[in-house]
């Protein structure tokens, strides 16, 4: 009899001990961040870079590795330059590009097998990566991407990668206070947000290419961020890319946005904070879920 009652207590003790059903204990997914440009440059980019990496080590459930700008990219010598500086200035244009496109090579199909995912993180213009298509097929294959506010602005001339990512930049206006709605508030990308969500001041996108009916919308305002006329604006939605899935934020220009630290503040404004810790940290919050789905997380 008692060895009977011993073994029912080493049984019980191991039931205890075992992980519950249905917990997941995976290593930390591996994210490519990308924040290379070719065009305009936002000053919130080293701010996002940090906040990213913040989010990663915070919830445990991601790392990065960035592929950043190359430095010392030459400035034009402008109109009255020599042919002299001019000749240079070729030159160092040819050099700093090639050092772009060394950095790139992290977005080939090669060196993508390490990776579980890419973020474009305000990049802009025609990069050169080293191989559209199978960049897009590494999608397709079941990995995430994840665009954050200028990815929108990037590969102007590349229409299968719009498509990918659901729209394009068209325009903005003047900064602006908004109130957003949230379609769906069930998404982890929108689930801390409520049924609306106040942003003091944000610069809002407006898109062109884009059809609502080929992704599930998540934050949109139902009037103009310059006129206040009423109409269908998005600014964050997710989607399927054949296996792979996708999620799309406009939002993430200013610093005071993208951080909590209460003494950040739009660099291109004089350095003043107009939006509340607590707006960054359901930015955050929104940006993080979005993540989570893209990576196949959360649900």
């Amino acid at each position: 009899m008692k060895s009977i009652c011993a073994l029912l207590i080493l049984l019980l003790a191991t039931s205890c001990s075992s992980p519950k059903a249905g917990v997941s204990h995976h290593a930390p997914k591996k994210l490519l961040v990308v924040t290379t440009t070719l065009e305009f440059r936002h000053a919130c980019i080293p701010t996002t870079e940090k906040v990213l990496a913040e989010l990663g080590q915070s919830s445990g459930e991601f790392t990065i590795e960035l592929v950043q700008q190359p430095t010392n990219k030459p400035a034009s010598p402008g109109r009255g330059a020599t042919e002299e500086s001019r000749a240079a200035y070729r030159t160092a244009e040819t050099n700093w590009e090639n050092s772009l496109k060394l950095a790139l090579q992290k977005l080939s199909p090669e060196s993508l097998k390490g990776y579980d995912g890419v973020i474009f993180a305000d990049t802009t213009g025609n990069l050169p990566i080293p191989d559209k298509q199978g960049f897009l097929d590494w999608i397709k294959a079941g990995h995430a991407f994840i665009g954050i506010h200028s990815a929108s602005d990037t590969f102007h001339g590349w229409p299968a990668y719009l498509e990918m990512l659901g729209g394009e930049f068209d325009h903005h206006g003047q900064q602006t206070g908004v109130s957003i709605l949230v379609q769906d508030s069930q998404n982890p990308a929108t689930a801390a947000l409520g049924k609306t969500w106040e942003i003091s001041r944000e610069e809002i996108y407006q898109f062109k290419r884009y059809n609502a009916t080929n992704v599930h919308e998540l934050l949109v305002l139902d009037k103009s961020p310059q006129t206040g006329q009423p109409g269908h604006f998005p600014l964050a939605w997710c989607k399927s890319y054949g296996k792979g899935k996708v999620f799309y934020t406009a939002l993430g220009h200013r610093d005071d946005i993208v951080d909590t630290n209460p003494n950040s503040g739009e660099r291109l404004n004089s350095g003043d904070r107009r939006n509340s810790v607590e707006i960054s940290k359901a930015y955050q919050a929104h940006l993080l879920g979005g993540i989570e789905w893209a990576l196949g997380l959360k649900q």
